[in-house]
């Protein structure tokens, strides 16, 4: 892509975002299309991290804290702490556990002892179609609540989604996954939930949460707690259901 040509000719205390109003070629995880209708949110952003450094040993747990901030960015608002957005391992933004709003997608290219990455996320924010958006969800707990929250817009959700990584980023970066974990788990729709491993008649798991690199930990009876990486598995919410690839 142009932008990742261009990643390599900046100076390194350089920042780059490229903000999309309209996209036609949006790429998802393993290769899959990206929709990307007008009213929202898209963004590639290009970051470097250092090889030696705690982000830097725990690549993964990037695709975790760009989901978080996406959340955070609508919920650390004053009067919109109750919207229910939340985080889907591994890469995924949810209305509470009922339908996908967006998501994201990170590429990391290793040069010398430096990861250049590629984070790219999408979210809904004024388009109910094809499933919901953030607005519809303002508007819904306006309703519910007889609040008056004002809409969002997808250039101040972007914004604040970029502020709010790089200061979870700093903090991972300070105190490992530890400093941000608590953050994570608070807006995950994970916890406690049962899941069968392989198939629909497979051995029954608990998720417990996730481990230091970011995979998910599953507890199966009898077994203890085991990690289960994302790019081996496919995780099917709907069916509850972890089936290797």
């Amino acid at each position: 892509s142009p932008l990742g040509r261009l990643m390599f000719q900046l100076p390194e205390e350089m920042g780059l975002i490229a903000v999309a109003g309209r996209q036609t070629q949006g790429k998802g995880r393993g290769g899959n299309v990206w929709l990307s209708p007008v009213g929202c949110a898209l963004s590639t952003l290009h970051i470097t991290i250092p090889l030696h450094s705690n982000l830097g040993q725990r690549i993964p747990f990037i695709q975790h804290l760009v989901s978080l901030a996406v959340v955070e960015a609508v919920r650390s608002i004053p009067g919109y702490e109750d919207i229910d957005l939340r985080v889907k391992w591994p890469n995924d933004i949810y209305y509470s556990d009922l339908m996908k709003l967006g998501g994201v997608l990170v590429n990391s290219t290793l040069i010398e002892t430096t990861f250049h990455i590629l984070i790219g996320f999408g979210f809904n924010v004024n388009n109910s179609n094809p499933t919901i958006c953030i607005n519809d969800l303002i508007r819904r707990l306006n309703r519910e609540e007889g609040t008056e929250l004002q809409p969002l817009s997808a250039d101040c959700l972007i914004a604040r989604t970029v502020t709010v990584l790089e200061r979870l980023i700093d903090i991972f970066q300070e105190k490992g996954p530890n400093g941000v974990l608590p953050r994570y788990y608070k807006y995950w729709m994970h916890s406690g939930k049962q899941v069968r491993l392989h198939s629909e008649d497979g051995p029954t798991a608990w998720i417990v949460g996730i481990d230091d690199y970011g995979y998910l930990q599953v507890h199966e009876e009898g077994k203890g707690v085991e990690s289960v990486h994302p790019d081996g598995n496919s995780f099917d919410m709907l069916r509850n259901l972890i089936v290797p690839k």
